[in-house]
């Protein structure tokens, strides 16, 4: 799982696209050559992307037109897609699948078979199910600095906790972006 998050754990809308009053809060800060690095790594060793609906839809509107010097725009494009979802059909981004009913025996199922890491963006509810479900196997996060007081959390109410153990922290650009690694840690009977 890879997501973008305020200080207060507000995952909504980061880029702005969603048209929520307070989204686009990630483009007041400049992450840096070094933030930029890490993003650009961890699509590259992505084997494959695994999306919740709104996000496919968002990325599909934004990311094929896209281009750049990198590569990142053509590995977005060009990697087998996988979208949890019971109502979309047909999905119009190249290399896509849809997953609908038992979509967490699907996803145990592509993280065995896969080629390079299955990579989770955005997707709000379907990290919910993945980190309930013990389908998570590194959670990075890059925490902006800004207290947004509203939106959709990257963990809600639970009815467990559920402990990680620290891979990695650091400060990336000029404004402060932290870059943190966790892998789930596992309880002790």
């Amino acid at each position: 799982m890879s997501e973008f998050i305020s200080v207060d754990g507000v995952m909504e809308d980061p880029g702005g696209s969603e048209k929520w009053e307070r989204g686009g809060w990630v483009d007041q800060f400049d992450r840096g050559d070094e933030g930029d690095k890490f993003k650009l790594d961890e699509v590259m060793a992505a084997g494959a992307l695994l999306l919740g609906r709104k996000t496919y839809q968002g990325f599909a509107e934004a990311w094929p037109s896209r281009t750049d010097e990198t590569g990142f725009a053509d590995k977005m494009n060009s990697m087998p897609k996988y979208v949890v979802s019971n109502t979309l059909q047909n999905p119009g981004w190249n290399n896509t699948r849809v997953i609908g009913g038992d979509f967490l025996a699907k996803v145990s199922e592509l993280k065995e078979q896969g080629d390079g890491e299955l990579l989770v963006a955005g997707s709000c509810q379907l990290v919910h199910a993945l980190v309930e479900n013990n389908l998570v196997d590194e959670l990075r996060l890059m925490v902006f600095p800004v207290v947004l007081g509203m939106g959709l959390r990257l963990f809600s109410d639970s009815p467990h906790s559920w402990p990680f153990r620290l891979l990695e922290s650091r400060a990336v650009g000029p404004e402060g972006v932290l870059v943190v690694r966790y892998e789930p840690k596992l309880q002790k009977s």
